[in-house]
């Protein structure tokens, strides 16, 4: 089932969460809402779910249905699970509630039910309580439960919010391979970027209540529609200077406007010698030399920060260490003129 937002709008006493949002979800399609807090995206979530009625012009539709055809499977960032109830029972809960033609008898329902614990790995967890339960065991069965009246679109707002890193890490993998099976169309929110990048088939960047930019997550990794989206999807170092057959130069010309230049922490160049007008000087602030990459802090002589990420191998070569004085460049670069947000051409 295809979900489709056409102008949205919400207010709450004034203020302008969602800006005229439009987007389509395709069936089957995992999309992540991504953003910073505060910039509309649980809002929008509540919207499509229909806990949140749009401002009025703005409507949802499902499939070519109205709103009030939705079926939809919400999945709370704290679970929301009934304490008093077992691993069984609140996965039961919506089957025994279920009215009319679609009910089942308690055979149906306990065959159901054991199907999507085994789906979700939790068969042996049945008859315990949720607080006999991990943090990631709970959001386990909050998603079964969600997929236990069958919806035709999976709704999660902030699924592992409340997860350390390394079951955040699991978890991720583990929803991916399950909608892969399952294909049922999906939202979630997050404010975490690799979250997003690695789970999402596609990313809805939403920024002060409106869609900045959406796309694939390498479109809009290495791709950003503007300054904010590569601030907040990724790392960023910020030069200024101006732009001199196609090369970045780090000195102004009197009365020339200054341009901006964003680079990746992968996309910069340190060498230990200068190398023209395109690079500037830096000391070595801080080396973290554990893990695939080596990432360094840098300083500039006027005080910015700058930081940078080395394959190993090119870091032995160098023979860098924390006090020394370097000379960094960008390698890869986009450029924003000052003041504007846009880019005026593609990654250089």
């Amino acid at each position: 089932m295809s979900i489709d937002v056409r102008h949205v709008s919400k207010t709450f006493n004034g203020f302008a969460a969602l800006r005229d949002v439009s987007l389509r979800v395709a069936a089957g399609e995992l999309v992540a809402l991504l953003g910073p807090s505060g910039c509309g995206k649980t809002t929008l979530l509540r919207v499509i779910a229909g806990l949140e009625a749009p401002d009025p012009g703005g409507s949802v539709g499902f499939g070519g249905a109205l709103a009030e055809a939705r079926r939809i499977g919400f999945v709370f960032q704290h679970y929301a699970l009934f304490r008093h109830m077992t691993v069984f029972e609140n996965v039961a809960f919506g089957l025994r509630v279920r009215r009319g033609p679609r009910r089942l008898d308690e055979a149906q329902i306990r065959e159901k039910v054991s199907a999507l614990l085994r789906l979700v790995q939790l068969e042996m967890l049945a008859r315990h309580h949720p607080h006999q339960l991990s943090g990631g065991q709970r959001q386990r069965v909050a998603l079964a439960r969600a997929l236990a009246v069958e919806p035709k679109a999976l709704l999660l707002d902030e699924p592992f919010g409340a997860l350390d890193a390394r079951v955040r890490q699991e978890l991720r993998r583990w929803l991916r391979r399950l909608h892969e099976e399952l294909r049922i169309t999906s939202i979630f929110v997050t404010h975490d970027q690799e979250e997003a990048l690695e789970l999402a088939e596609r990313i809805v960047v939403l920024n002060q209540g409106r869609v900045e930019q959406e796309g694939s997550p390498a479109e809009v990794f290495h791709r950003p529609a503007s300054e904010f989206v590569m601030n907040f999807v990724g790392s960023v170092n910020l030069f200024h200077g101006r732009l001199v057959q196609g090369r970045p130069v780090f000195e102004t010309a009197p009365g020339a406007p200054a341009t901006r230049f964003c680079s990746r922490p992968h996309e910069l160049e340190i060498e230990t010698r200068r190398d023209g007008g395109s690079s500037l000087p830096a000391r070595v602030v801080r080396v973290f030399d554990a893990g695939a990459h080596v990432k360094m802090e840098l300083r500039g002589r006027e005080g910015q920060a700058w930081h940078v990420e080395l394959n190993p191998e090119r870091y032995r070569e160098l023979g860098l260490r924390s006090g020394q004085e370097v000379w960094v460049r960008p390698r890869r670069f986009r450029v924003f003129p000052a003041g504007d947000g846009s880019f005026p051409r593609e990654p250089i």
